[in-house]
């Protein structure tokens, strides 16, 4: 046992706990990098259940001011000791967050326990009703996808409500996080970055693919099989495994439940498209719903949805002991009752002829999927990017990938590398401006503009009168869009003539 299980085993012995999901925590609990994607759901989770929260982050972001809306107590700013507060009685850290943090050396110094992130993700996510998204690339919006056809085959049932605990804002539900109702299927992105997915014990799961990244916590391609080999070994022996068409064989071979996989037990069929978005149906084991639109562009994103609906409709099946056709009518309204995630193809709007459109694309291939799906859904409109890399490690390990990705663009603009984890990225060989060399070796329009600030005039001045402005990057680029829209819309109304 670890100090920290130690730790909260002698915080359970001495302290009242709240049964929350899959375990139980303490009445007031602290955290750290509350603005995270999945930090800020679970806190979000543990207030709505009646747990005294609060919470720290360097920095400010749009989940940061929702959570100060909820009344949290948070501060912000360099992390300091006394902004533990006096109270707390368990520390939950993001994994950005290090161990020689100052909160995190005082609540040693008060004997508290510190637990990371997905440690505290496995107290919640209750084991016979965890429903697992997996997968290199397309997990928020698989996750938010699966929970919208459950809940729409809950209505229709009816079943109790699904709660979620997932990596991003829905578009339509504001939030990154859903308690759910007691005996109802709880959806999780389950992270592979820090083995986080192995805390957990899902009856069902999706593995959307499997490449190579955060390489700098696994070192490997092999490693990173391997834990997902390992992933798919604590699915439920009675629940199912959806995966996508080029998961490894591996991965399916070391399951004990039964494996549904894209192309093979499951399919999708194209039926039309509108401006990059499809029309599709899903044909599984014996059945095939009714053709559904879809509101994200992009092939990935029909194999999403695919995924998405074959673990609701097999996993309520078996559950309910119903008949997975009896399903299928809901889990057509709930699929198209969904309307994307902030930060994943979310439009920020159209500016005198410029459509700008943010993505929370980070790795090369989710840079070209999602290039892709941008030129088919503004066809005959040049495409500027504006792209903030992620992690020194990524942008070095991946410099050629990138570069490739992004070469169907008409012009890229590349702002400074974002290092959310810089204590420990590791030493770096290359960074924007080697990118920006590696892009204009192939013939693109490229340019570094500098930090997110400096770099949105510089984006602007290059625009046409008519354009599609892609912005991709995991990392602070977001803070960017008043600024740009504001920018864009200035030079509009000064009488600058656009190209």
């Amino acid at each position: 046992m670890n100090l920290g299980s130690q730790c909260f085993e002698w915080a359970f012995m001495h302290n009242p706990m709240r049964d929350v999901g899959g375990g139980s925590f303490p009445d007031c609990v602290h955290f750290l990098g509350v603005g995270g994607a999945g930090v800020s759901g679970l806190a979000r989770v543990l207030a709505t259940r009646g747990i005294r929260v609060s919470g720290h982050d360097r920095a400010t972001s749009a989940i940061f001011r929702a959570l100060e809306e909820l009344g949290l107590s948070l501060t912000l700013g360099e992390s300091r000791a006394e902004y533990l507060p006096p109270d707390a009685q368990l520390v939950v850290r993001s994994v950005a967050v290090p161990e020689v943090d100052p909160q995190v050396l005082a609540a040693r110094d008060r004997g508290l326990p510190v637990l990371k992130y997905g440690d505290a993700l496995a107290r919640v996510a209750p084991p016979g009703a965890t429903l697992a998204v997996a997968g290199t690339h397309g997990k928020t919006i698989s996750s938010w996808m699966l929970w919208h056809v459950l809940d729409g085959i809950g209505e229709a049932l009816p079943a109790p409500v699904a709660g979620a605990l997932i990596g991003g804002i829905d578009q339509r539900l504001r939030t990154n996080a859903l308690p759910g109702s007691e005996g109802g299927f709880f959806c999780v992105e389950a992270c592979e970055y820090d083995r986080t997915f192995l805390r957990l014990s899902p009856f069902g799961a999706i593995v959307t693919n499997v490449e190579e990244d955060h390489l700098d916590y696994y070192g490997d391609a092999a490693s990173i099989r391997a834990a997902f080999a390992n992933f798919v070994t604590r699915v439920s022996s009675d629940g199912l495994i959806c995966l996508g068409r080029d998961v490894p064989e591996e991965v399916e071979h070391a399951a004990h439940a039964e494996c549904w996989r894209l192309g093979r037990e499951i399919d999708v069929q194209l039926v039309g498209e509108t401006r990059g978005a499809f029309r599709m149906r899903l044909v599984g084991p014996g059945w095939a719903t009714r053709p559904v639109q879809l509101s994200m562009p992009g092939h990935f994103n029909a194999g999403n949805a695919a995924l998405a609906m074959a673990l609701a409709i097999g996993s309520q099946a078996r559950r309910s002991q119903v008949d997975p056709r009896d399903l299928l009518e809901g889990a057509a309204v709930g699929i198209e009752r969904f309307r994307g995630v902030a930060r994943r193809f979310e439009s920020w709007g159209r500016v005198d002829g410029v459509d700008l459109v943010h993505d929370y694309a980070h790795h090369p291939t989710e840079v070209r999927v999602t290039l892709e799906a941008g030129l088919r859904s503004f066809p005959g409109v040049p495409v500027h990017v504006f792209f903030q890399p992620h992690q020194h490690s990524r942008t070095a390990r991946f410099l050629e990938d990138f570069a490739e990705s992004l070469r169907g663009a008409a012009r890229v603009v590349v702002a400074d590398v974002y290092g959310a984890r810089s204590h420990i990225d590791g030493e770096c060989f290359a960074g924007s401006p080697e990118l920006v060399t590696a892009l204009k070796l192939r013939g693109v329009d490229a340019s570094y503009g500098g930090s997110v600030q400096e770099s949105v005039p510089h984006l602007v001045d290059g625009l046409p009168r008519r354009a599609a402005v892609l912005v991709f990057g995991a990392g602070d680029i977001e803070e960017a869009r008043e600024e740009l829209c504001d920018q864009v819309a200035r030079r509009a109304s000064g009488g600058v003539p656009f190209r």
